[in-house]
C-alpha cells in the first residue's frame, strides 16, 4: 500500500510539472507575439517626455 501512494504522489508531481511547462510555453508565446507592440508603445510614451 505504501508503494501505491508513492506512485500516486510521483504522478501528481509530474502533472504539476506538465502544467508549469504548459504555462511557460503560453507565456513565451504571448511575449513573442506582443513584444514588438509593447516595445513600440513604450518608445512612443518615452518619446512624449522632453
Amino acid at each position: 500500500m505504501i508503494k501505491t501512494k508513492r506512485k500516486e504522489r510521483g504522478q501528481g508531481l509530474v502533472e504539476y510539472a506538465l502544467i508549469l511547462v504548459l504555462i511557460a510555453v503560453v507565456v513565451i508565446a504571448v511575449v513573442t507575439a506582443f513584444g514588438p507592440f509593447v516595445a513600440g508603445l513604450y518608445s512612443q510614451i518615452v518619446g512624449m517626455f522632453p
